[in-house]
């Protein structure tokens, strides 16, 4: 095993940050390879869209890698690239609301339609999956859909991406007890629409992997470290 994959396993977070300011690819690759699908949970969380999530993500980085010199450790990697995710996702929401506003004061989401197409975009399309599961996750994702944003958040970051209520809080910018509260809500809300069973289907929700999770490596390695690549 290489020093650089040595210190993604260990969690040396500031010796692998220490890489990425000096535009290490291989650095630069395996970071993005280690938090994209959390990152893309987050941004989706908070936009509901595929596209506009995994952009999101990429504006992140992006963010990030600027700003990389000013991270100190006090937190883990992954979740100061969270929270940063988090900002930008909000930040774009914020955004297309006010056009909304502008273009039509009246205007709402057609939740239907919505509905609809979360649940094309997020079904596996691997031909081994059993067609079972993949109208699971896709009931499962369309009901995390219909969450208030605030409580959708919270649910996938605790529930989907594991991460702790400490973890979530700091990522998110609000107390563990307010963590606690959004969760429980989302809990109630979730098992008034579906069965017990579904749960199973949590940890392949909202997948980002594969082709889609190499493809935005690529381009995050290509526009950071493009002249350091070899020809």
């Amino acid at each position: 095993m290489s020093t650089l994959a040595k210190d993604i396993a260990g969690n040396d977070d500031l010796a692998i940050a220490r890489r990425v300011a000096l535009r290490d690819p291989a650095a630069v690759r395996l970071m993005t390879e280690h938090n994209n699908q959390r990152l893309f949970r987050a941004a989706w969380s908070i936009l509901g869209d595929r596209s506009e999530a995994e952009d999101a993500v990429q504006s992140a980085y992006f963010r990030a890698f600027g700003a990389i010199d000013t991270f100190a450790g006090r937190s883990s990697l992954s979740t100061w690239l969270t929270r940063i995710v988090i900002n930008e996702a909000l930040g774009r929401m914020r955004a297309v609301n006010r056009r909304r506003a502008r273009l039509d004061a009246q205007s709402v989401t057609d939740l239907d339609d919505y509905r609809e197409r979360l649940m094309q975009g997020s079904i596996d399309r691997g031909a081994e999956a059993a067609l079972a599961r993949k109208q699971m996750r896709a009931l499962m994702e369309a009901a995390i859909a219909t969450l208030p944003r605030d409580f959708r958040v919270v649910f996938v970051m605790r529930e989907i991406e594991g991460l702790s209520v400490e973890e979530a809080a700091e990522a998110l910018g609000i107390p563990p007890a307010t963590v606690k509260t959004r969760l429980l809500r989302a809990r109630r809300r979730l098992r008034e629409a579906l069965a017990p069973e579904l749960k199973a289907s949590l940890v392949g929700a909202f997948p980002f992997a594969g082709v889609d999770c190499a493809a935005l490596t690529e381009r995050v390695v290509e526009a950071l470290c493009g002249d350091q690549l070899p020809g």
